[in-house]
């Protein structure tokens, strides 16, 4: 007799969907599909939440009215992944995105806060982003209080990385009129 051996069950966005349909998770769940994968992410403390309260206060003001800032919301990476990064940039849309999710060429930024995720947005997330294209990933990682910048997308990784601290600035790749303080985050 032939030895079997259990597989993961990989799902689609269109499994996916059908799962949040029939409110398979509970309300509260945070939850997201990564590489075909559901993954338990972890709760959002002050920190972060407060973190990203701040941030989406400054770009709020700092971009044109024509752009969308999105917190929270779900980003659509190929066929088997959508994540809900902490805070996106996004392009112009004529309909307010309203019939479909952001898919990564109308992300003109996208930032991940972490602390106890840390090892997770540094790694499996970069790789993701990556592989999307998605031009300028940050990660404002709160255990070092600094500000990892990634750009230049190439395969898995980004090309380029520069870790900032309170007392520097950063311009932004895709809108090269924003500059920002990086105490204003921090």
């Amino acid at each position: 007799m032939a030895t079997v051996h259990p597989t993961k069950h990989l799902t689609n966005l269109d499994e996916w969907r059908r799962l949040g349909e029939a409110n398979i998770f509970p309300p509260e769940s945070r939850i997201e599909l990564i590489n075909g994968e559901i993954l338990d992410m972890a709760p959002i403390g002050f920190n972060h939440a407060g973190h990203l309260k701040s941030i989406n206060k400054l770009f709020t003001k700092l971009v044109p009215d024509n752009l969308f800032t999105s917190v929270q919301d779900p980003l659509q990476l190929g066929d088997l992944s959508e994540p809900e990064p902490d805070f996106m940039l996004l392009k112009p849309n004529g309909d307010c995105y309203k019939t479909r999710h952001p898919v990564a060429d109308d992300v003109l930024l996208l930032i991940e806060v972490a602390d106890s995720s840390l090892n997770f947005d540094q790694n499996q997330k970069l790789r993701l982003y990556a592989r999307h294209g998605i031009p300028e990933y940050w990660l404002l990682n709160l255990n070092d209080v600094s500000l990892e910048v990634y750009r230049k997308p190439n395969g898995d990784v980004y090309a380029e990385k520069t870790t900032l601290y309170i007392g520097d600035s950063i311009t932004l790749s895709q809108l090269t009129d924003i500059s920002i303080q990086v105490a204003d985050i921090l």
